[in-house]
């Protein structure tokens, strides 16, 4: 234990990260005298941290910084908590306009705050919601815009199969109480308030339509994203060839952005302060141009929109920068733990989304790696093409760091990702980013188009190698999504490598590779239905066979990814061998089971026999007898999405509801 000395704060973050992930996996939410308790009792292992041998104080240390997690964990799913809509509302909506994005869809998406429904009391009353515009937009929403439209809202809705995505939980965390969609226009209804709050919103807005003035089409929209952080003026066409061709960070504000920002203005700094004699003798102009782009940071934090990728990256570069103000080491594992630890504090919640993980991810894989590099003195190439030799290095390694993440959350991997990102990364850094920030200079002159055009050049030249890869034979992979357990596994295993001292580390190895053969081991449900009764999934020889060609796309899309299967939804109904069923069923028997689906109140009203050994399914209630198992609307609103799997000769019955427990994301809050 004495060997870790110097390594202990690198795993503050570790153990922040098992107390959350404890927190989260819970089927049950802890009471607040638990919280309080694993509060006092972290306090006191630190307390008592202080007077123990040397080496049990770092595993009391530890204990007490997962009971932290744990606290900050459940702290903040309390502070967040507000209405949630508990029934399918149909009427008017009334609220202020606070975010804009677009949809799977491709539509444009309102999120409002301070809302009315109507007959809706209001400590009933979400205290955000979102819409779906589909219809003939009258208005277009502007930030701060009270507007009012008649429209669907249901409760967020729960995974789309046990041991899936929550979308619950994230929504909770979003504060929002509602989503939904509209057809009818959205109308104005009061004028655009002028707080502060949303100051900084319409000015992000007036950005992204200027820029997307000068620069239409997806190149304005990716202009638009990388400055100002809203992207619903991106195709989604484009990006899906972002996607494929893993480039689709590229859109994200976050580290590669960030950095790339501050280290352009701190160099720029520099050199204009030491062009200037006595600046450069007697000034500190290395500290001086680490404030003005710590500052040129902050500003770009505010005017992205301040998401939680955003925050990550401004912390890193924050942490870089202050360690450049205290001349020390800039770059390190441990600027990466403070960061990390900053991160959890704020927003433990984080810990759960790709982004925090695979950001992470590429800073660590890349700061381990570099570091390695230098303390061996280790130089790949002649001296005049380090430049561009580090590019590579960079790319491979953070795509190799991201690569499990990305696969187990998105199913899917880029098999030209790194050709890709080599032909796209660079041009971000030497072009891109430098006119974004020219341009920011120049808009008080009214010249910012001719460098927002320079900046289109680079944007085009990515987008041009994205649709290119995309386009290429095999350009993803899909693989199967892993048991819930595999990427914690996998993260520990290489975390431990990474930070432990001594030959013990190469045991993590051996943690990663099982992690990876348990992913390859991972069994599929055999059968899957919807939470509203509306699609059922039946596993067969040639993939996931879907009893519907349309309808619940969110859902069949999210299966056929979670199979690692690349087929659309009506390409895996064409799987569906229907058998005799009554009129409006249909009916398909595999795998040992004999399944029978319908949808609406006609089909329900003349169900098929229940005779032993058969499922019925059906989105609306069924009034039916004997030995079947019924899964209709009145069931699946208690169970959520169901799971069917083989065990050995039996089969087993797996409930969303069983998984996610009983939280305070998956019913009512306390009022």
């Amino acid at each position: 234990m004495l060997r870790q000395r110097g390594a202990l704060v690198l795993w503050v973050p570790v153990c922040l990260g098992v107390g959350i992930g404890l927190y989260f996996s819970l089927r049950f939410e802890p009471p607040g005298a638990a919280l309080w308790s694993c509060g006092g009792a972290a306090v006191l292992l630190l307390a008592l941290a202080w007077r123990m041998p040397e080496w049990s104080a770092p595993c009391a240390t530890g204990l007490a910084f997962v009971l932290i997690g744990v606290v900050l964990a459940g702290a903040r799913a309390h502070s967040v908590a507000g209405p949630v809509l508990s029934f399918r509302y149909y009427g008017p909506i009334e609220g202020r306009v606070v975010a804009l994005d677009r949809s799977a869809s491709d539509a444009v998406r309102v999120t409002l705050d301070r809302v009315r429904l109507d007959d809706v009391v209001p400590w009933r009353t979400p205290t955000r919601v979102r819409l779906s515009l589909h219809g003939a937009e009258a208005l277009a929403p502007q930030p701060g815009q009270r507007v009012m439209t008649t429209g669907h809202l249901s409760p967020p809705g729960g995974p789309v199969e046990p041991g899936g995505f929550d979308f619950q939980r994230h929504a909770w965390f979003a504060r929002l109480g509602g989503v939904g969609y509209t057809r009818v226009p959205m109308m104005l209804a009061a004028p655009p308030e002028r707080g502060w709050d949303l100051a900084v919103f319409r000015v992000r807005m007036a950005l992204s339509a200027h820029v997307r003035s000068v620069l239409p089409g997806d190149v304005g929209g990716f202009a638009a994203a990388v400055t100002t952080g809203d992207r619903s003026g991106i195709s989604r066409a484009a990006l899906e060839d972002l996607r494929a061709s893993n480039t689709a960070h590229l859109l994200a504000i976050s580290g590669l952005h960030m950095g790339l920002l501050s280290a352009f203005v701190f160099g720029l700094l520099r050199a204009a302060l030491v062009l200037i004699p006595h600046t450069a003798l007697h000034w500190p102009t290395r500290s001086i141009a680490a404030i003005g782009a710590l500052t040129v940071a902050a500003i770009y934090l505010a005017l992205s929109g301040g998401n939680v990728a955003t925050e990550r990256a401004f912390i890193m570069v924050a942490v870089a920068l202050t360690a450049l103000l205290l001349s020390r080491r800039a770059i390190s594992l441990r600027a990466v733990a403070i960061a990390a630890i900053i991160v959890l504090i704020l927003r433990p919640e984080a810990l759960l989304s790709p982004g925090f993980q695979m950001s992470f991810a590429a800073t660590t894989g890349l700061v381990a790696v570099f570091g390695w590099m230098r303390d061996h003195q280790i130089k790949v190439g002649p001296g005049w093409a380090q430049g561009a030799i580090a590019v590579v290095i960079s790319s491979a390694v953070a795509g190799l760091a991201t690569a499990p993440v990305g696969a187990a959350h998105f199913n899917a991997m880029a098999s030209y990702g790194l050709i890709a990102n080599l032909a796209s990364v660079p041009l971000m850094g030497i072009l891109v980013i430098p006119a974004a920030v020219i341009a920011a200079l120049l808009a008080p002159l009214g010249l910012d188009p001719l460098a927002l055009e320079v900046m289109g050049w680079g944007l085009r030249w990515i987008l041009a190698v994205a649709a290119w890869t995309a386009d290429l034979p095999g350009a993803q992979r899909f693989v199967p999504g892993p048991q819930p357990f595999v990427l914690p596994l996998l993260a520990f295993g290489i975390l431990f490598t990474l930070l432990w001292q001594g030959r013990l580390r190469f045991a993590g190895l051996g943690l990663a590779a099982l992690s990876l053969g348990l992913w390859q081991m991972a069994e599929r449900p055999v059968l899957l239905i919807a939470d509203t009764g509306g699609l059922v999934g039946v596993l067969t020889e040639e993939g996931r066979a879907l009893s519907r060609a349309r309808g619940a796309g969110f859902v069949a899309r999210n299966w056929l990814e979670n199979d690692g299967d690349g087929a659309a939804q009506d390409g895996a109904a064409e799987r569906w061998r229907a058998v005799d069923a009554p009129a409006r069923w249909t009916g398909m028997a595999a795998k040992d089971l004999d399944v029978m689906h319908a949808t609406g109140k006609r089909a329900a009203a003349a169900p098929p026999d229940c005779s032993a050994g058969r499922i019925l399914v059906s989105n609306a209630d069924l009034d039916v007898r004997g030995p079947c198992l019924v899964f209709d609307a009145e069931r699946l609103r208690q169970t959520g999405a169901v799971a069917v799997l083989h065990k050995g000769a039996e089969m087993q019955i797996v409930t969303a509801r069983a998984v996610t427990g009983e939280r305070l994301w998956t019913g009512r809050p306390p009022q």
